[in-house]
């Protein structure tokens, strides 16, 4: 074997987030194996990622991998992996649905699913959450169009739109909704809310931290005390979410509440978890509206809920706002969530193959 082994790759943008999409069949299928490969792809741990594909950023060290798929109904699964930055771990906990938004454009790339002219649908089984996303991708003369006019705060520019309809968000990793049945509760005396839409999160007011909601992420990030209790308080969220030990896990994900400012539902700072989000994540946002339209949620006296069942939920965050199209029925814990549909855009980058040092494979 030579000691470069070449794996193909598009290396692409999707929604705030960037990186490589592979074909699952062309990664190990031994998951410890197939770990080391991102890794070195990745070029982790390392605080640069000097040796990979990393940009030295949550945000920029995530890796999509996508396989046709033989459930009925479902053109591909996508699977979605967190590589950390500076540790050795490679973290297929939660979702990303940013990176989920360049799924059905590579799903077309890679030709396993026949793009129509105008407008292709790609349903997609996320594993992470063992749910169903549909996404429409603008495909004009049968090829995916990447440029358009749709800007999305947090990407420089404007492209193409990629409506995502999100199905079966509820309880996507823990026991429903609010896993411990309760709309609010107190841990180590800060009201929380324990909350599985899209995206396992325990949700905080931003005034119980001493904080406004309102500060940067420069801000926030340099408040080392802060991290140290909230990683403790997420701790103990995963625990009574029945997620056990979530120290060397990602989820559940945290966010602080505060009002709006500029006419949306509600401010939200996002954490992931260790670092504040530049903007927000897709499936944090879908996560962050429902509880703003919870009845005797954390959210509940500081968010402005839109009338009626069907409504746009505006997420105020760093780089601007988040636009949710939120389907609910019922109130307070007794609350559903039919549905969430977000609007994205994805922009191929790089099309060919990555380098990865052939020890990887083998151990």
């Amino acid at each position: 074997m030579d000691d470069l082994v070449a794996i193909p790759c598009l290396f692409m943008r999707g929604g705030t987030s960037r990186g490589p999409y592979f074909r699952l069949a062309d990664l190990p299928s031994d998951i410890a194996a197939r770990d080391r490969v991102l890794l070195a792809a990745m070029g982790s741990p390392d605080p640069r990622q000097i040796d990979g594909l990393g940009g030295a950023d949550t945000l920029t060290s995530k890796v999509a991998m996508v396989s046709p798929s033989s459930r009925p109904g479902v053109d591909v699964d996508y699977l979605f992996a967190q590589v950390s930055v500076d540790k050795a771990l490679v973290d297929t906990s939660p979702s990303c649905g940013n990176m989920l938004a360049g799924v059905g454009p590579f799903a077309i790339e890679r030709g396993m699913v026949k793009a129509e002219d105008g407008l292709t649908r790609v349903m997609i089984y996320n594993v992470n959450t063992e749910s169903r996303i549909e996404a429409i991708i603008q495909t004009p003369g049968g090829r995916v169009r990447y440029t358009g006019d749709v800007a999305i705060d947090g990407v420089p520019g404007t492209a193409a739109p990629v409506r995502l309809n999100f199905a079966d968000i509820v309880g996507s990793k823990t026991a429903g909704l609010l896993p411990t049945g309760k709309t609010q509760e107190l841990i180590d005396g800060v009201p929380a809310t324990l909350i599985d839409v899209a995206m396992p999160m325990v949700i905080f007011r931003a005034q119980d931290f001493g904080k406004t909601g309102y500060e940067t992420p420069k801000e926030l990030d340099a408040d080392r005390d802060f991290f140290a209790r909230l990683e403790a308080l997420r701790r103990e969220a995963g625990r009574r979410m029945g997620l056990g030990d979530v120290s060397d896990k990602v989820i559940p994900k945290a966010a602080i509440l505060a009002p709006p400012r500029h006419g949306g539902a509600v401010t939200s700072r996002y954490f992931v978890p260790h670092k504040t989000h530049a903007a927000h994540a897709v499936t944090g946002a879908i996560c962050v509206s429902t509880c703003a339209m919870m009845e005797g949620s954390v959210a509940d006296g500081i968010a402005v809920r839109p009338p009626g069942d069907d409504r746009l939920v505006v997420v105020e965050h760093p780089s601007g706002v988040f636009e949710v199209a939120l389907a609910t029925r019922g109130r307070g814990a007794a609350m559903d969530v039919v549905g969430g549909g977000v609007i994205r855009t994805a922009r191929k980058i790089m099309d060919g193959q990555v380098f990865v040092p052939a020890k990887a494979f083998i151990g």
